[in-house]
């Protein structure tokens, strides 16, 4: 088969992004497999189609952009400017990769281009919803409406946890269950594994020797609340390291000095490479993700489980499909710093308890959520709506209009 990704974000800095790369990867592996985005960093095993936008524009920001619009600011001119940038690179890839399937990222924008391409072309897409996509959707109806005929278009609907499916579905009145499949993003089980010289850099980096490390690693939103982990830093009985970038950096810098915190490392937004984050994953003795909204499911605290880390999170939205209270990790209550303290400090103080849950972590990893295991799931889907060649065996694939009775049944 010949799939083309359309990713509505670069490679890094997101969850998206990552879960695209690794997808794109894992698939080229059996199929040929291209994949627009606006980045042209290179992905294994995939050719790039790197888009161009007139200005950087997100759902709820992006590190990698750090002064970048969000869709609820936009005017109808810049959002048809955006669209059409995005179109007019899908179809110059379309022609070009002549793919037998689309796999789109995010309910919108480049869904609309996708449903473009079905009318025109009909070539089938399938859609993966991130969740990042359904505030805006949620609070800005223009949005919607463009959506809905995408959807109606889309062959599957792929939401990536069982929140993000009903998040979904609440906001589309219902409308489109029969398509909805929940398949979650995974990881990269041969490169995200414990390395002990890894932590060892990052002791010696940031002068960590024999101290317990508690870990966040994601967007600085107020999405991600780690403002509740700045106010539980003092009370924890170890360091603190904040990995990641955002529009709440310097607020929450700012915190922290008021209130007199000194065991706080704020290491930024480390960019591209497993290599750079498999030695912070390894060094933590906890990873917290202390998220406020309802998160489809962190990539980052599978990475972390899979680096033998347990972890402390909040109960929201698809966090629950990998983690297990007591298992591989322990659940907080949202907004309570209190908690992060209490639980963090248990397994900190317990180093028996943090070591059989970490274990248990990249076990549970390993049997549901490598991007082989994923992958699989994936390739069903695209056989299952991929454009037949013609029965002629010409090798030509129907890239024509559709026949009368073809449309119909669609």
């Amino acid at each position: 088969m010949r799939i083309l990704y359309l990713q509505t974000f670069p490679f890094w800095g997101s969850g998206s992004g990552t879960y695209a790369r690794h997808l794109a990867s894992e698939i080229g592996k059996r199929h040929k497999v291209a994949i627009l985005a606006p980045d042209d960093r290179q992905i294994e095993r995939a050719k790039l189609y790197p888009v161009k936008l007139p200005f950087p524009v997100a759902f709820t920001g992006h590190p990698e952009w750090p002064d970048c619009r969000l869709y609820t600011e936009l005017t109808n001119v810049e959002v048809a400017r955006i669209y059409q940038t995005f179109l007019d690179a899908t179809l110059f890839a379309v022609e070009d990769f002549k793919p037998d399937i689309l796999h789109v990222h995010h309910a919108f924008p480049l869904t609309w281009a996708a449903a473009y391409v079905k009318d025109m072309y009909s070539i089938n897409f399938v859609t993966t919803i991130h969740g990042s996509e359904l505030p805006t959707i949620e609070k800005d109806r223009r949005y919607g409406r463009a959506t809905y005929y995408a959807m109606y278009r889309t062959r599957k609907i792929i939401p990536n946890s069982g929140y993000t499916r009903d998040w979904f579905l609440r906001l589309f009145k219902g409308y489109f269950h029969e398509k909805c499949r929940v398949i979650p993003g995974g990881v990269n089980i041969d490169k995200f594994i414990y390395s002990e010289s890894g932590a060892k850099e990052v002791d010696q980096k940031l002068n960590l020797h024999h101290k317990p490390v508690v870990l966040f690693a994601g967007k600085l939103t107020k999405y991600k609340g780690v403002e509740y982990l700045v106010g539980a830093a003092r009370k924890i009985h170890g360091e603190v390291i904040v990995m990641g970038d955002g529009p709440e950096k310097a607020r929450l810098q700012e915190k922290a000095r008021r209130l007199g915190i000194n065991n706080i490392h704020w290491v930024g937004h480390l960019g591209a490479g497993v290599k750079k984050l498999v030695p912070y994953y390894s060094r933590a003795d906890v990873f917290v993700a202390p998220s406020v909204w309802d998160e489809p499911l962190g990539l980052v605290i599978l990475e972390a489980m899979a680096c033998n880390t347990p972890v402390v999170v909040t109960r929201k939205g698809g966090i629950p499909l990998a983690v297990k209270e007591g298992i591989n990790g322990l659940f907080i209550r949202a907004r309570n710093s209190s908690e992060i303290v209490e639980k963090v400090n248990k397994l900190l103080d317990n180093e028996q308890l943090r070591m059989k849950m970490g274990t248990t972590a990249r076990k549970i990893v390993e049997q549901k959520f490598s991007w082989e295991i994923i992958g699989r799931k994936f390739e069903h889907v695209y056989e299952k709506f991929r454009v037949k060649k013609s029965p002629n065996g010409n090798g030509k694939s129907n890239h024509g209009k559709p026949t009368p009775r073809e449309t119909l049944s669609k």
